[in-house]
């Protein structure tokens, strides 16, 4: 019952946007860091963006700066990803983890196989023309 789950991934065309959404089940996120990460084929894993309990802290892989903005709203108990202009290597599977305390939030970002306290099941982007 408590568990993460991602939600709003689909197919759009480069260019294009995407919001992803974070939702706990069973538990609040109030007082945990939260991190997307994405998994494409072939590649490692690789932390997309991360964010601290309280919202203040931020980080973002260089190649989404300026086009992704992860955010938080506690009274949804949901964490999302905006993401704009959309591009065919954006194309992965994208995961949110919960984790009641990180060092860092880019220590957090750094670990995209670390065993969090909760991890979604993954929602699939696919940018193409």
């Amino acid at each position: 019952q408590t568990q993460l789950v991602e939600s709003g991934g689909g197919s759009v065309q480069p260019g294009g946007s995407l919001k992803l959404s974070c939702t706990a089940s069973g538990f609040t996120l109030d007082y945990y860091a939260i991190g997307w990460f994405r998994q494409v084929p072939g590649k490692e894993r690789e932390g997309v963006a991360c964010i601290s309990n309280s919202g203040y802290k931020t980080t973002y892989a260089d190649s989404v700066k300026g086009r992704f903005t992860i955010s938080r709203d506690n009274d949804k108990n949901a964490v999302y990803l905006q993401m704009s202009n959309l591009k065919p290597e954006d194309t992965g599977s994208y995961y949110c983890a919960a984790d009641w305390r990180v060092g860092t939030v880019q220590l957090m970002c750094s670990r995209p196989r670390y065993e969090y306290d909760y991890w979604g099941q993954g929602t699939q982007v696919t940018v193409s023309s």
